[in-house]
């Protein structure tokens, strides 16, 4: 069977690459579609082996460094890839790529990260940019089988796609994210993309009404130079660090910070595998990820909104109520992620989807 792998564009590794290498490890000698490709040396590995095809967007000028200003042309990207003579074609998507065009027969199963958050979020302007304003008759119909990552994702699949997607979690790194026999030490961690939709300029002026708290703050993006301004003494700025100097953080830490609103948010899911509690944003994926303080072996607290006030409030729940989050518990929580049940997962949905189009049974 002859697969074909869509993927928005290669990049540093993020949740959508994790997810993009478990799915190769299901189909091994795909080939994967791609706007745009700067993926690091470093983390070539990932694609096993697989042939990448790029857009004509990959030889426009700065389309490594700006590929954001392109996104409008990538609808036009994806449909004029070729995917004669494939069978199956499994889109990973969170922008537009499960818009390509599926050719006559072919079985079009889409792991959706997200609907275009950017686009159904800000509506008529984004709908009309991305050609997503005609409902069925957009990239969606083209699909013949959703998969969420999360129950929030599927719920917001059936709000704008008015499809139904059956979730299957996305697969989080449980062998390397491991706890540490070592004792917790005493300071909070943060680790995300410094985007304004990460929020986290305001942890760290949480932390200035924590002057006798510590934080570790780890992550790069555009508002890197604003975030380690708003640094106090209390708050030691990292930067970009290596997965090695991530893990050994949430190992070590008291507990893990996530204040933006997430589809899923596999970095939690992570934190908890190191045996750490998790302080995030009721909201989204960290729902379904966070066990609260009154279930029975609760992995963290939720905080209720975007607000100073509400993080110092369960900051200090958690260093009142320590020895409520067992680090056992939070790393048997994690271990509902681990990349096996992923790829059994998502194979059993892809089988079941070929069935019903007649293309297993064939092959």
């Amino acid at each position: 069977m002859k697969v074909a792998v869509i993927h928005d564009w290669l990049g540093p590794m993020t949740g959508a690459e994790r997810v993009l290498q478990q799915i190769l490890r299901c189909y091994p000698g795909a080939d994967v579609f791609t706007a745009i490709d700067y993926l690091p040396a470093r983390h070539r590995g990932l694609l096993g082996g697989s042939r990448v095809v790029t857009s004509f967007i990959q030889r426009l000028p700065h389309a490594r460094t700006r590929y954001w200003n392109y996104i409008p042309l990538m609808p036009w990207a994806f449909e004029g890839f070729d995917l004669t003579g494939y069978d199956l074609v499994i889109s990973n998507s969170h922008t537009v790529a499960k818009g390509v065009v599926p050719r006559e027969g072919q079985v079009h199963v889409c792991y959706l990260e997200t609907p275009m958050r950017f686009a159904w979020d800000l509506e008529s302007y984004y709908l009309k940019s991305f050609r997503m304003d005609h409902g069925l008759k957009g990239a969606a119909a083209r699909v013949d089988s959703f998969v969420a990552c999360s129950e929030f994702v599927s719920r917001r699949c059936k709000t704008f796609y008015h499809r139904d997607a059956e979730v299957v979690y996305p697969p989080v790194d449980v062998d390397y994210f491991t706890p540490d026999a070592a004792q917790k030490e005493d300071f909070f961690l943060v680790a995300s993309r410094l985007t304004p939709f990460k929020r986290v300029g305001l942890i760290v002026e949480a932390f200035r009404a924590l002057p006798t708290r510590k934080l570790v703050v780890i992550g790069d993006g555009p508002e890197r130079d604003w975030v380690a301004s708003l640094c106090s003494t209390n708050v030691t700025f990292l930067g970009y660090q290596p997965d090695d100097v991530l893990r050994d953080h949430m190992r070590r830490a008291r507990a893990f910070l996530y204040p933006a609103p997430e589809d899923f948010g596999i970095v939690m899911a992570e934190a908890q595998a190191c045996g750490t509690p998790v302080i995030a944003l009721e909201h989204g994926g960290a729902t379904e990820i966070v066990q609260g303080p009154d279930s029975p072996a609760p992995t963290g607290v939720l905080f209720d909104s975007q607000s100073v006030v509400a993080f110092v409030d369960d900051a200090s729940r958690v260093e009142r109520d320590e020895g409520l989050f067992a680090p056992r518990a939070c790393r048997r929580n994690a271990l509902r992620f681990e990349p096996r049940l992923f790829r059994e997962a998502l194979v059993r949905h892809v089988d079941a989807a070929l069935h019903r189009k007649g293309r297993l049974a064939a092959q």
